[in-house]
């Protein structure tokens, strides 16, 4: 058995509450064979085998009926194994969000994606990435473009970034013409708790009214240091209370880098914990994705 199987974090565990109808994983990845799929040269991992079939079937015990594909890093502009993967799954419950090369998309390839279920694009910066000065300004330009690209074809852009570039990136954020996702719920410390002022900020962005900015409830193993997660209870709970029309929750498998500490069911678990009343999962879960993707 290799290292990516050889130890199931989910063992004996089971989901904690039920799926509620519709229930959407709004934030994953597969990977295919490597010898299929080649790989960018952004490589943050070794990315691991893992396709289609095997995350559906840890899916569907969960309950998901809608599904989000998102472009790994490790697969650059190469998003062919995404959109295999895709094609296996009946067009009314999946979508994706792609990386693109914006300089090389064609019109023609744009509305191919489109029909293929495409409806976001990604700002993908390492969640472990340190401050660097004039960082932000260099993104300026691509995000412009991008952000016209999603406005011609009703897609959203879909932000990873360290919590201190959410922070430098938020006067751009304001003003995006289209809606837009933040991963990992923002990957502030989650030591510092929700009253750090990057935190603070980024609420009001998310509660500006617009209806703009969706935060993922996701990769909490990235800015979490507490046992079980413990810190990232008060900053779930905080968007819960300002925000529940704009969170939505993914697993972000195969928990890249974690994947042998990290369990799927243990996560979905979680919310239960962060989010008790089941009408507010359904929101979570159910509602707020098929708004931002377009599920009927």
């Amino acid at each position: 058995m290799d290292e990516a199987t050889s130890h199931d974090p989910d063992a004996g565990l089971e989901p904690a509450f039920a799926a509620p109808e519709n229930a959407c994983d709004a934030h994953f990845h597969v990977f295919g064979p490597a010898e299929k799929y080649g790989y960018g040269s952004d490589m943050r991992y070794k990315p691991p085998y893992e396709p289609i079939e095997v995350y559906l079937k840890l899916a569907r015990r969960i309950g998901f009926t809608r599904y989000v594909f998102v472009q790994p890093s490790a697969y650059g502009f190469d998003n062919s194994c995404m959109l295999d993967s895709m094609r296996e799954l009946d067009s009314e419950s999946r979508r994706g969000i792609i990386d693109l090369d914006e300089s090389a998309a064609s019109d023609k390839e744009l509305a191919e994606l489109n029909d293929a279920g495409v409806r976001g694009i990604r700002v993908n910066i390492s969640p472990v990435r340190q401050p660097e000065a004039g960082l932000a300004a260099s993104m300026l330009p691509r995000i412009g473009r991008l952000a016209r690209i999603c406005e011609e074809l009703g897609w959203h852009l879909d932000f990873l970034t360290p919590g201190w570039l959410v922070s430098e990136l938020m006067p751009t954020l304001r003003e995006l013409p289209v809606a837009f996702s933040v991963a990992h719920m923002g990957l502030f410390p989650a030591k510092d708790g929700p009253e750090q002022s990057g935190f603070r900020e980024f609420l009001k962005l998310a509660g500006d009214g617009s209806k703009r900015c969706f935060v993922k409830l996701t990769g909490i193993y990235r800015f979490s240091t507490a046992p079980g997660y413990a810190d990232v209870k008060p900053i779930a709970q905080a968007l819960i209370e300002a925000v529940p029309d704009q969170l939505i929750w993914g697993s972000d498998f195969p928990h890249l880098s974690f994947h042998d500490r990290v369990g799927t069911i243990q996560l979905y678990n979680l919310l239960g914990e962060w989010a008790p009343d089941s009408g507010m999962r359904k929101r979570i879960l159910a509602d707020n994705p098929a708004r931002l993707f377009g599920f009927d």
